[in-house]
């Protein structure tokens, strides 16, 4: 990094990736701060930077010295896993002549959640840090790092007496069609080995794809539909409104049924007594609405929302994208797993066929398609501007 690049950063001020320190008083505050960076997307700290006001007073070469090696204790020491920094010296021109700048990375970690040695784990809170108590956003920690998949948890309450045989019956069937010819009887065995069921309570991924009724259990794991009159989300008028509850299976069913109702249908050249094609693609939509209901974060207690307006279609799933994934590597068609089971369910009952490369079919077939990765706001938006009206 040169003096400008860092000029230009400490003129934006601190935010959740950049830290200013006029010196380092304490090494458990200095642990929290970095802890926080690596729970979180990672960034830096600036040491040699007033607090808050942003005023560059800079550092001695002993106090450079003395920082560089307390930094490195304290990732080794303090910090369970331990992390990885890079550090480096920057020196700016003022008028009232050079000012030394320690500059310390730090990376967005892949062994989350980090914790001080009192076992507390930090997290950025805007350009502040907090401690992370809550249980939904620590089991988000643990499946970012791919140490835990949340459709492979067990949901409390449930039962075998909550299976649909049938769905699961249609599942073998279709391991059958696929993979062999062998008679598979359903039994409490074959459920367990199928993830199913786990310590005789349904699976996450169990329950969305097998259960009588899932939202019984996790109600707000639906999609909830709306066709607005005019653009905004604000709008207090309707033409219709739906919650689509069911399997996964089902919901998709449903949704592209919602769809299908509520957008226009075009000639596009065809004989006047066809019924039309859809105004924007069947296609896209279909491999959006099924990459919703696979690939949210189902550790957060939301629906998936689809909103109709004038001028676009929003298609809005709880969860940003896993780890390091963004916008440009999902239109390359490259994926990371979030949801295994439900992708293995998926595989057989539906037309998902997980390359990761529904994002790129929805682009090709419909060009204009928006994908906003919101991390801020914890959602990822699509978004479809309608054909305007002749």
């Amino acid at each position: 990094m040169n003096a400008k690049e860092l000029l230009e950063i400490i003129s934006t001020g601190e935010t959740s990736k950049v830290q200013f320190k006029r010196e380092m008083n304490n090494d458990d505050s200095i642990a929290a701060e970095l802890i926080a960076l690596s729970n979180s997307k990672g960034g830096m700290i600036l040491f040699g930077i007033e607090d808050k006001k942003g005023t560059i007073v800079g550092l001695d070469y002993q106090q450079l010295q003395s920082y560089n090696n307390r930094i490195a204790t304290i990732a080794n020491d303090i910090i369970k896993p331990q992390i990885f920094l890079y550090t480096e010296v920057v020196s700016i021109s003022l008028e009232t002549g050079k000012k030394k700048i320690l500059v310390v990375e730090v990376a967005e970690g892949t062994a989350k959640p980090y914790k001080d040695k009192n076992g507390i784990i930090w997290i950025k809170q805007g350009s502040d840090k907090r401690k992370l108590t809550d249980n939904n956003e620590q089991i988000r920690l643990f499946q970012q790092s791919g140490i835990l998949y949340v459709d492979e948890i067990i949901i409390p309450q449930t039962s075998i007496d909550d299976i649909n045989y049938s769905k699961v019956e249609q599942y073998i069937n279709a391991i059958k069609k696929q993979e062999t010819n062998e008679a598979i009887e359903i039994s409490e065995t074959v459920l367990k080995n199928l993830n199913i069921l786990k310590d005789n309570r349904l699976t996450l991924g169990g329950l969305l794809f097998f259960a009588k009724n899932p939202q019984k259990y996790r109600p707000s794991f639906c999609v909830k539909a709306i066709s607005f009159f005019g653009n905004s989300i604000g709008g207090t008028e309707y033409r219709s409104s739906q919650d689509i509850v069911g399997t996964i299976p089902q919901m998709f069913e449903e949704t592209m049924r919602f769809f299908t109702t509520n957008l226009y249908h075009i000639q596009a050249g065809q004989n006047f007594n066809k019924t039309g094609i859809l105004e924007v693609s069947q296609t896209a939509l279909e491999e959006l609405v099924q990459n919703a209901l696979v690939h949210r974060d189902y550790s957060k207690n939301a629906p998936i929302r689809v909103m109709i307006f004038d001028n676009r279609i929003e298609i809005v799933s709880p969860g940003s994208l896993p780890n390091s994934l963004t916008v440009e590597n999902v239109k390359m068609g490259n994926a990371v797993v979030r949801n295994n089971l439900i992708v293995s369910y998926c595989s057989k009952l539906m037309i998902y066929r997980g390359f990761g490369s529904g994002i790129t079919r929805a682009l090709t077939a419909q060009p204009n398609i928006e994908l906003i990765n919101d991390a801020e706001g914890e959602q990822f938006r699509v978004v479809i501007p309608r054909p305007e009206k002749k």
